[in-house]
């Protein structure tokens, strides 16, 4: 079975246990390594998830795809995670998530706003006293503050 197809099959079976925990499914990405494969899902959260959070949601998934026929007899590593700080805010709910944060915004006309998030609607988001629409930015990453 090609590997679009299995991931069709994987996100489809274990969507529903992640939505059930309140969450999204962000992705899932599956590689070969060998004579094994590698699963990684990526699970998000309107609140930054926890540890405990994680743990959960990987017993429930971990459950549903070794029964999975998509997989085949092929073994596999399962990890689940968070998306880390470096993956690109793509949908509202990334902005409302991180209000207050520092952010780079690369524009679609070259230019590049960087600031702090503000109030967020469906169609734009407030950074530092620009309001910007989501279709204006080309790509936009947290910028990671010591303090």
């Amino acid at each position: 079975m090609p590997i679009d197809k299995v991931k069709e099959e994987v996100a489809a079976a274990i969507a529903p246990i992640i939505q059930a925990t309140g969450n999204y499914l962000e992705d899932i990405t599956i590689q070969s390594a060998g004579k094994r494969r590698m699963i990684t899902v990526i699970v998000d959260s309107d609140t930054h998830l926890n540890l405990d959070q994680v743990t959960v949601v990987t017993k429930e998934i971990s459950e549903v795809i070794e029964n999975l026929t998509a997989l085949g007899e092929i073994p596999f590593t399962l990890e689940v995670t968070s998306p880390g700080v470096d993956r690109p805010l793509t949908l509202p709910r990334h902005w409302a998530k991180n209000l207050g944060r520092l952010v780079k915004a690369s524009l679609n006309d070259g230019g590049e706003v960087k600031g702090r998030i503000g109030q967020s609607t469906q169609v734009s988001v407030v950074i530092d006293e620009a309001t910007i629409s989501y279709a204006d930015i080309k790509k936009a990453v947290l910028e990671v503050e010591f303090k």
